[in-house]
């Protein structure tokens, strides 16, 4: 079974191996276990249940909450050859009919339905469909502990009661430990297999610039964009009237940019949406309140514009740059203000306490001196050892000292009080407070108490944000908001667990941004990549589907890179199955031999460099080429028979390495399955010669 998974990934979705933890899952979800995935934004959730869908003989039902997104998938599988539907509010009657006598004949595969259509068809026309999996998309929705509520989700425990026997897998892309929990208690997972996978998308740049006056991050705003103008990114606005300005703003310097909200006519709604995803609007201004819901992968910067509510809704909000794992960037702008409007907001309604709690968490990340990107990491739960390197606190550091005694103190006093107090009782204990709830309690007996009186509370408060950004800590929200010790926190107070804190400092981090970049020239990488771009914008306008539809950017920048001009090789870029190749596959091999032809043969160029006597890191500079392309033209002209002696960028060690890989890969086409192999061992292209030796040999 899990073979024919491998053929489908690579014959209907054009990959050629699973990403991280997708094969156990699939695995999980064909043996008939209910599943629950936490998996980020971009980091495909959807292979692993419509991998399964394919694989099963009946009706797979995917529950998700968004009208668009919906589209957007089934758009996405029509294109791959694949028997896919949605059934929600924005369908005819007419079209609905269809839909349920194509389910019932057996002739959809993946069936996506809003939480509302599942309500009222469950009892009617759905109860005679053969269904063989329920997948529910977003599951966050379900509980009250997410950020994202949706009381019609409630009802999924009684569909899940009435399909016993069929497993249930529930997937999302943000949910702490305590919503995690109520998610599996709401829908009624039986005793589900769990899998957390990374949250860490190190392809997103994070920034934070705090207390920056409106005029000066408009002009800030407006020159990045202006470095950016082909790109595509989403501003997140505090209120609608801040969305509405801030598109006008930017239209009135020419930009192509538009707002959207819950205030816009639905019609007005669908229309800038339908824009931006199919690349006629490059910049969409929109509330945080309210969830695009799309798909489009090639979302190259993400602005906030003011404070998010909390750490779940802006995780998933960045989460919408880079999901083809391009380079992106995201920028978050705040003030006191933003802090002060969103509390106003979540007082007085119901979980005001949760809500108000997890807004300072997100103000903790705000205002951290420390790696972002651990914060983010520790609370989901997954612990960064080293400093990302692509934050701004990491690129401007702050000063460091090694906080093991100061993190040991507040370690120890929640330890000795059973881990039953909050952050404020703990800083109270610690400095040695003679308020009454400390007596009654008797927490003046324990051995912690006074232990830090010589730290100000202030700065107490300081170390103790660093402690639960870093994930010394975790807050039960469930449990009064209680103090709970992590994995790491136990490696810190007990044994050789290290941690760096930052000295208190009143001044804030130094921020760079608003200088406009030089212009650079374009590489023949970059050409050729704006050319394909092209060509892919003039298919989806024919065919009246989203760009990235035919072809994610990701895919168009190996093409570029690997420049294929038959079958063969185009197959091997990840992204292009068999049938997207049948479709496209030669309209784009015409493009890139056109392309080729425009300029002097970029092979032979390299040769006649490399017979001169120049080095590779030569023949790079000369040409302003990258390494891995260089050495694709030396291992190409080697094949072709050629006098070039790439034995000598290879060790023996290393292409006993390439062989043993190759024996269990079977495969000459695609390096990445072999660096994933070798554990990230061998560079590219010191795999790529290794393989041509020895494709060269079996020739």
């Amino acid at each position: 079974m899990l073979q024919q998974a491998r053929e489908i990934l690579k014959d209907s979705f054009g990959y050629h191996t699973f990403r991280d933890q997708q094969e156990e899952i699939i695995q999980t979800v064909l043996s008939s276990q209910d599943t629950l995935v936490l998996m980020p934004t971009g980091g495909g959730k959807s292979i692993c249940f419509q991998i399964p869908a394919l694989l099963s003989n009946g009706l797979t039902v995917v529950i998700s909450p968004l009208i668009s997104l919906m589209k957007d998938q089934v758009e996405a599988l029509r294109a791959n050859g694949i028997n896919a539907a949605f059934y929600n509010s924005s369908l005819s009657e007419i079209e609905e009919r269809e839909i349920e006598s194509d389910v019932l004949s057996g002739g959809i595969k993946l069936l996506y339905l809003s939480p509302e259509k599942l309500i009222s068809s469950t009892n009617s026309w759905l109860s005679n469909a053969k269904i063989s999996l329920v997948a529910v998309d977003e599951a966050h929705c379900v509980s009250m502990w997410g950020h994202d509520f949706r009381p019609e989700y409630a009802q999924l425990k009684e569909f899940r009661e009435r399909l016993s026997d069929v497993p249930f897998v529930a997937l999302t892309a943000t949910a702490d430990k305590t919503t995690r929990k109520d998610i599996i208690k709401q829908i009624g997972l039986k005793q589900p297999k769990v899998f957390i996978s990374s949250f860490n998308r190190e392809n997103l740049s994070l920034e934070v610039r705090a207390n920056v006056p409106k005029k000066q991050k408009i002009k800030e705003i407006r020159n990045f964009i202006g470095d950016r103008i082909n790109e595509s990114g989403i501003i997140y606005c505090l209120s609608r009237k801040g969305a509405d300005e801030m598109a006008q703003d930017l239209k009135g310097y020419g930009y192509n940019a538009a707002s959207y909200h819950a205030g816009l006519a639905a019609n007005k709604r669908a229309k800038v949406q339908e824009n931006f995803i199919n690349d006629k609007t490059n910049i969409i201004c929109a509330t945080i309140a309210f969830g695009m819901g799309i798909d489009k992968s090639n979302v190259r910067w993400v602005i906030h514009n003011n404070l998010p509510k909390n750490i779940e809704g802006y995780y998933q909000e960045i989460g919408r740059a880079g999901r083809d794992g391009l380079p992106s960037i995201t920028i978050l702008y705040y003030n006191l203000r933003d802090l002060m409007v969103l509390k106003r907001f979540a007082e007085g309604g119901a979980k005001s306490e949760v809500y108000i709690d997890k807004l300072y968490r997100m103000l903790n990340y705000a205002e951290a001196t420390s790696c972002r990107r651990k914060i983010l990491l520790s609370y989901f739960s997954e612990h960064l050892p080293e400093n990302c390197g692509n934050c701004d606190v990491c690129k401007n550091p702050p000063t460091f000292f090694d906080g093991k005694i100061i993190a040991q103190k507040a370690l120890s006093a929640c330890h000795r009080t059973k881990q039953k107090i909050g952050t404020n009782m703990m800083i109270n204990i610690l400095r040695g407070s003679a308020n009454q709830d400390i007596y009654q309690r008797g927490f003046q007996n324990i051995k912690t108490y006074g232990i830090g009186k010589d730290v100000s509370f202030k700065d107490w408060q300081h170390y103790s944000t660093q402690l639960l950004n870093q994930g010394v800590f975790e807050i039960a929200y469930d449990e009064s908001f209680t103090l709970k010790i992590t994995e790491y926190g136990r490696s810190v107070l007990f044994e050789d667990g290290a941690i760096q804190l930052t000295i208190p400092t009143d001044k804030p981090i130094k921020q760079k941004g608003g200088k406009k970049a030089s212009k650079k020239k374009l590489s023949p990488d970059e050409e050729l990549f704006e050319v394909l771009r092209e060509v892919r914008r003039g298919i989806a306008v024919k065919e009246k589907v989203p760009a990235y539809i035919i072809f994610h950017d990701a895919t168009l920048k190996e093409m570029a890179s690997e420049k294929p001009t038959n079958q063969l090789d185009m197959l091997a870029v990840q992204g292009i199955s068999v049938i997207k190749y049948d479709k496209y596959g030669k309209t784009f091999i015409n493009a890139i031999e056109e392309f080729n032809q425009s300029k002097l043969n970029t092979v032979e160029a390299t040769h006649e460099l490399y017979k001169k006597g120049l080095t590779v890191d030569e023949i790079c500079f000369t040409r302003e080429l990258k390494q891995e392309t260089i050495f694709s033209h030396l291992c190409k002209l080697y094949f072709d028979g050629e006098e070039v002696d790439i034995q000598q960028f290879i060790t023996q060690a290393e292409q006993a390495a390439v062989i043993k890989a190759h024996k269990k890969i079977q495969d000459f086409t695609s390096l990445k399955p072999y660096f994933d192999f070798l554990d990230s061992k061998l560079p590219y292209y010191k795999i790529r010669v290794g393989l041509t030796l020895l494709a060269k040999k079996a020739k």
